[in-house]
């Protein structure tokens, strides 16, 4: 594993464990025992962060960006972690996309929901 990538594999050690043993004070342990609606609304929330973030200007709006990019990434790897999926599972899916157009990618995936389309 690159060297930059080290702290996101101490970040889901530290996640795995969390799930497991659900310390009490422990912010994770308050979304994880919220589950997936708890977890998605932050993940919501800080999505929408970062798309306000990644619109300001300069060097300081570039560094904001980052800032959120973390709180957004940190949250689904807590999503992760409560639905027990690992990164190298989401890196081999990654993989397994790799070179194909996104367009055609999802193309492939079976159809949403009536109600889900509308996202799309």
């Amino acid at each position: 594993m690159p060297e930059s990538l080290l702290p996101l594999d101490r970040l889901m050690a530290t996640l795995r464990t969390r799930a497991a043993e659900r310390p009490e004070g422990s912010y994770t342990t308050k979304l994880m025992n919220g589950g997936a609606e708890a977890i998605g609304r932050k993940i919501r929330e800080e999505a929408e962060e970062l798309i306000e973030a990644a619109d300001e200007p300069d060097e300081a709006g570039r560094q904001h960006a980052i800032y959120e990019a973390g709180d957004l990434i940190y949250h689904a790897m807590v999503l992760m972690a409560w639905r027990g999926i690992e990164l190298d599972e989401v890196a081999a899916e990654l993989a397994r996309r790799e070179g194909t157009s996104g367009l055609v990618e999802k193309a492939s995936r079976p159809a949403k929901k009536d109600s889900d389309a509308a996202d799309s």
